[in-house]
């Protein structure tokens, strides 16, 4: 892992903010306080956390200064009237780092294709100068002749001398910013290293010498570069869950005059208090109350349950819910940063930021990385120059030190491991977004459920009906295929399976939040709520889901429904509970539903009528508590929770920010997948421990041996790849059979891009 902060000082100008303009940008914090959030691209490890931090912090009137790595901002917290936001812009600036006012409808996305794109293009340019210089080099390893020798030599400078100037900025780049502010990184001697190789061998082909390096520094920035380039893609699919989220309001609203004509405005210009139109299929713009009209609506962003929510006059709405059936006239009561999406937002921000304080092994050691090797490669130069060598043999012998300790074998220690064992889950259904997740996978002692759509596959299932002539199904089936109401479509599936074909109907009509009315032969027929047929309500809710069908004065027909457990569910939460961890389940549905599947499932601690919030809170009250959590859920409502557990899991059904806030993907109806990557994550977190003894190892053996000047700088290339691929062989017997389960029902790939989602019926977002 690297720290490159971007270079600013003669490269791009300071964005420079106005009295006025600044206001923009702050928001209030409490009495007396105020807030601005910065983006800065050059956020790369634990090294920049602190930096930044530690800067800012300095600044008198600053109270907190937080970064999130994830997100790559800087939220600062300052006491009104005693320092203008323009002093944090220039104090990071002068550190070395580029930072703007965080705008969401970019959030830094747009710095961040540009920088993969650039990364990817110098790691395949490096890629194919390598192998074409490892070409000509194993033409001069196999004896050719000095007039060969040097033909070889020269071909290799005219492709390695552009690719190291191209494929080198990145490292070049940060190297120089961080001198020029008088800070060493771990790019500094990667920079001297490949920088000195590639002079050095410049110089021993001009003057025909022996031995020419260009393989061994074009090989070297190739693996970083590969390195660098996968942590950059894990940051910006970590990142992307908060971009989805924005996406739930629209960027338009119909806004209702005084005078009742309708007009088209951007949704940021609504006001509290104003009038807005929500036709159905549409999502509401703002929080709001239902003044006129009623409907039914997806609340799964607040709740995660799929079932429409009946709403009608004076009943809440929240911005980002969909509206289904009815059209609704809304008055505004929260527009913009108030509303409860924003809340959604910064609840998954400030869970992704305290996840960012999980620091690996590597970073912390690359503290002393650069120091080290410096002093080494100075300590060797001026050894060998008071033995009264030349510079010449000196200067390679600390050449030799700064290549082979390059920290490849332990930069590949984790992501080697990382590499069998995802293709290991992949080939099984279960897939990992975030190279993290294995290793948090293995330290969990906490598991945490959603109910529905997680222990659940969240498709309601005709479980039951009170005994009824097959006249009677058959009407209320005619009813029941007029609506897409998830209930309804339960019905007709359920009654088709027992062979009850659907009678016409006269004049069906749909209410919205009650049910549906329609006629046979003049007789009345409804299909809905007990209220809407005219039955008392229930006197003891036994979790299971109903509707009611009735014939003018004939007695009630009701239809009972479930939504069926994942399989081998009960078995999953048996075998976590047997390897000493602790089960909970989490959900925004009625108490009721909820004990139902716990007792099913065997949890025997649960929550219900969660929100978000409440969800979060309970994680954090866990991680307060000392525990390591591994989250498991599936809805827009469990993001927060996603993001702020220590590890997080979602089924490929699963909403497309639930999936994109989970560090694991698994694509099976069977929850066994959580119980098989927990053994997996185990075996690897072991096999990845071993690698970075080798590692270590590696270099207390190898530096000696640079130092006492018996291996040229192609020999430490050839030390240093060497150790790269005992670490990765070492990262293989990960795949040697590792006993258990297997997935069922995997669908094959999707071409577009997500496997296991071809053709699949994804629940509601």
């Amino acid at each position: 892992m690297t720290c490159c902060p971007s270079p600013v000082a003669g490269d791009c100008e300071l964005p420079r903010l106005e009295a006025e303009e600044a206001k923009r940008w702050v928001s209030f914090a409490g009495p007396g306080l105020s807030r601005i959030e910065l983006i800065v691209p050059g956020i790369h490890c634990a090294a920049c956390i602190r930096n930044i931090e530690a800067a800012l912090q300095e600044i008198k009137s600053v109270v907190s200064a937080r970064v999130n790595l994830t997100a790559r901002r800087v939220t600062i917290t300052w006491r009104d009237g005693e320092v203008e936001p323009q002093a944090f812009i220039e104090r990071l600036g002068g550190l070395g780092y580029l930072a703007r006012p965080f705008d969401p409808r970019e959030s830094g996305f747009l710095q961040d294709d540009r920088e993969g794109s650039a990364l990817l293009r110098a790691f395949v340019v490096a890629g194919f100068a390598a192998s074409n210089i490892m070409l000509f080099s194993g033409f001069v390893w196999t004896g050719a002749d000095a007039a060969s020798r040097d033909l070889f030599h020269w071909l290799s400078a005219l492709i390695a001398l552009p690719t190291v100037i191209y494929s080198g900025r990145p490292f070049f780049a940060s190297a120089l910013a961080a001198l020029r502010h008088g800070r060493v990184n771990m790019d500094v001697p990667i920079s001297l290293g490949v920088s000195l190789a590639t002079l050095m061998s410049l110089f021993e082909t001009i003057n025909s010498g022996a031995h020419a390096y260009y393989d061994a520094a074009v090989s070297l920035l190739f693996f970083l570069l590969v390195g660098r380039y996968l942590d950059h893609l894990m940051r910006a699919r970590a990142r992307s869950a908060i971009s989805q989220l924005m996406t739930l309001t629209p960027a338009v609203a119909t806004a209702v005059e005084a005078d009742g004509s309708h007009r088209q405005i951007p949704a940021k210009g609504l006001k509290p208090g104003m009038m807005m139109a929500v036709a159905a299929g549409e999502r509401f713009a703002a929080d709001g109350e239902i003044a006129e009209g009623s409907s039914d609506v997806d609340r799964s962003i607040m709740t995660g349950e799929s079932a429409p929510e009946a709403v009608k006059r004076g009943n809440p709405v929240q911005a980002g819910m969909l509206n289904l059936t009815g059209a609704l006239l809304v008055k505004v009561t929260a527009t913009g940063n108030d509303t409860f999406l924003a809340d959604l937002i910064r609840l998954m921000a400030a869970a992704e930021q305290n996840q960012s304080a999980y620091v690996r092994i590597a970073d912390r050691l690359a503290r002393f990385y650069s120091p080290a090797v410096h002093i080494l490669a100075a300590t060797t130069l001026a050894g060998w120059l008071a033995l009264g060598y030349g510079w010449h043999d000196s200067l390679m012998a600390a050449i030799a030190v700064l290549i082979i300790t390059c920290p490849c074998a332990l930069g590949l220690a984790v992501p080697a491991v990382q590499i069998v064992a995802s293709g290991m889950l992949f080939r099984r259904g279960i897939m990992i977004k975030d190279g993290a997740a294995l290793e948090k996978l293995a330290d969990v002692d906490t598991v945490v459920f959603d109910k529905t759509g997680t222990l659940t596959l969240g498709s309601p299932e005709m479980k039951g009906l009170t005994a009824a002539p097959a006249g009677m199904l058959a009407l209320a089936h005619g009813l029941a295929r007029e609506s897409r109401h998830p209930l309804s479509v339960a019905l007709a599936a359920g009654l088709r399976k027992l062979g009850i074909a659907a009678t016409p109907l006269d004049r069906v009509t749909e209410h919205p939040g009650q049910g549906l009315e329609g006629a046979s032969k003049g007789e009345a027929l409804r299909l809905g709520s007990r209220a809407w047929c005219g039955v008392p309500a229930r006197d003891h809710d036994d979790g299971r889901l109903e509707i009611a069908f009735r014939r003018q004065s004939d007695q009630p027909i009701f239809f009972h429904f479930e939504d069926r457990l994942r399989p081998e569910a009960r078995q999953t939460v048996s075998a976590l509970r047997s390897e000493g961890l602790s089960v909970e389940l989490l959900s925004g549905d009625r108490s009721a539903a909820v004990e139902r599947v716990a007792a099913e499932t065997g949890i025997e601690s649960c929550f219900a009528s969660l929100s978000p919030q409440a969800k979060l809170d309970r994680i954090e009250q866990l991680r307060r508590m000392g525990r390591k959590v591994l989250m498991v859920g599936d809805g827009i409502n469990d993001a927060p929770a996603l993001a702020a557990g220590h590890v997080s899991m979602a089924p490929s059904t699963a909403s497309d920010i639930g999936r994109t806030a989970a560090g694991i993907v698994f694509m099976s109806e069977s929850l066994a997948a959580v119980s098989f990557a927990r053994r997996v994550a185990l075996k690897a977190q072991a096999i990845a421990r071993q690698n970075f003894a080798l590692a270590i190892g590696y270099n207390l053996l190898a530096v000696p041996i640079a130092m006492a000047g018996l291996a040229t700088p192609l020999v430490a290339a050839v030390a240093m790849s060497s150790s790269s691929l005992i670490v990765i062989a070492n990262a293989l017997r990960l795949g040697v059979s590792l006993p258990g389960w297997k997935a069922v029902n995997v669908p094959a790939p999707d071409p577009l891009g997500m496997p296991g989602l071809a053709g699949r019926q994804r629940r509601p977002a």
